[in-house]
């Protein structure tokens, strides 16, 4: 038998262990991703008799990847940036 448990981290409202037998690893990383779980204290996977912290794991698949920005985004980025920085000039 394997599954994952997900300790979400409340603050002073406690935690909240979420475990499901029938949840695998892609969709603890689609929940991830979405947002449905987030302030995630740790990330475990049972599996048999062993318990393995998978947290990092998880969380670097359920990264968004960096899109780098091109000649265009950078030369809109550039003017918006000037155009805020003209409205806070004194008039």
């Amino acid at each position: 038998m394997q599954y994952f448990v997900v300790m979400i981290d409340y603050g002073r409202r406690g935690r909240e262990a979420i475990v499901d037998p029938e949840m695998t690893r892609r969709e603890v990383v689609s929940r991830v991703a979405s947002g449905e779980y987030t302030n995630i204290s740790f990330i475990h996977e049972v599996a048999e008799c062993s318990v393995e912290d998978v947290t990092d794991d998880i969380l670097a698949e359920a990264a968004l990847p960096e899109i780098p920005l091109t000649g265009t985004n950078l030369q809109a980025n550039m003017l918006n940036h000037a155009r805020d920085l003209r409205k806070h000039e004194p008039v």
